[in-house]
């Protein structure tokens, strides 16, 4: 039978963090030695409840605990706010080079057209 590993909280929450931050799934998982698909999890938990989520190893006992409460609305909605604000900035530095790119090729395009000068390519002879 399979023995199931048990991690820490902080552990759990400086996986997502550096998730969070833009650093690969993949690298996190290495560096951590543990499956990608329980980083992924790990993250999953944290945007959805925040670092309340992760709980730390083994079961949950609340007998004489008390825990962390739960994102308030409002805190959730502000870093969702975020989350999609730093989205659209990544998707607007795309859309400025793909439109740089484009420009750059018409340009050439252009330039090459209006020349009239000889083929690039010579015929085959068939």
């Amino acid at each position: 039978m399979k023995e199931h590993r048990k991690y820490a909280a902080e552990l759990k929450r400086r996986a997502a963090a550096r998730v969070a931050t833009g650093e690969s799934v993949g690298r996190v998982a290495r560096d951590l030695k543990v499956d990608r698909q329980r980083v992924y999890q790990w993250c999953d938990k944290y945007r959805e409840g925040g670092a309340a989520a992760l709980r730390g190893k083994g079961r949950l006992r609340t007998a004489g605990r008390s825990w962390e409460p739960a994102e308030d609305a409002l805190t959730t909605a502000k870093r969702r706010i975020g989350e999609l604000e730093r989205k659209i900035g990544q998707q607007q530095v795309d859309l400025d080079f793909f439109r740089r790119a484009l420009q750059r090729v018409k340009e050439r395009r252009q330039a090459s057209v209006g020349t009239g000068g000889a083929r690039s390519v010579k015929s085959s002879g068939r």
